[in-house]
Parts: structure tokens; sequence; C-alpha cells
């Protein structure tokens, strides 16, 4: 798949990559890849912005006025919670197979 093709959102992942690895020192994927504790952070940082959209948001008075602002603040915390726990099984699966090395 050339670039022309390749979807927009892939496309905005790609350079988010390329700046990213751009700014890092070499290594970096180590540093924050599953089972490391850049990885933990951002599980964490995952956890507390979904609870902070869920009770500051979703459940606000002003957006249960209209069903399209519901639904769009429950679709924030819907994909939160997924990215939640897809980031968690890889994070526990490397650190699973971490210990297994150590012991």
């Amino acid at each position: 798949m050339d670039k022309t093709t390749e979807a927009p959102a892939h496309q905005e992942w790609r350079a988010q990559l390329a700046a990213v690895a751009a700014e890092q020192e070499p290594g970096w994927e180590t540093r924050y890849g599953p089972g490391s504790f850049g990885c933990h952070e951002l599980l964490d940082r995952v956890m507390l912005l979904g609870d902070l959209v869920e009770g500051q948001v979703l459940e606000h008075p002003a957006c249960a006025l209209r069903a399209e602002w519901h639904h769009l603040a429950a679709q924030a915390v819907e994909a939160l919670r997924e990215l939640y726990q897809r980031i968690g099984a890889e994070h526990l699966a490397a650190e699973d197979a971490g210990a297994r090395k150590v012991v």
C-alpha cells in the first residue's frame, strides 16, 4: 500500500511515529514499549482520562441535554476504556514474558 491509498488515520500515525522517533534518543522503543515503565505510565494516563471524561463530561448535566452530545461523550469513554484494555493486555503479556526470562 502506498501513501496515496493509505487511510488518513494510518498516515497520521506514521507522521506521529516519525516525529516521536526524531525527538527521542536511540532505544526509545524499549523504554516505552509494552512491559516498560513508559507503557505503564500510558496505561495509567488512559485510565485517568477515561475516569475524567466519564465523571466530568458524560455525567455533566449539560451533556444530558442533547442526545448527540451524550452519545459522543459515551463514545469517548468507550474508546478510552477499550484503549486501556488493549494496552493493558499487551503490557501484562510483556511483563509476564519478562518475568519468565528472569526465573
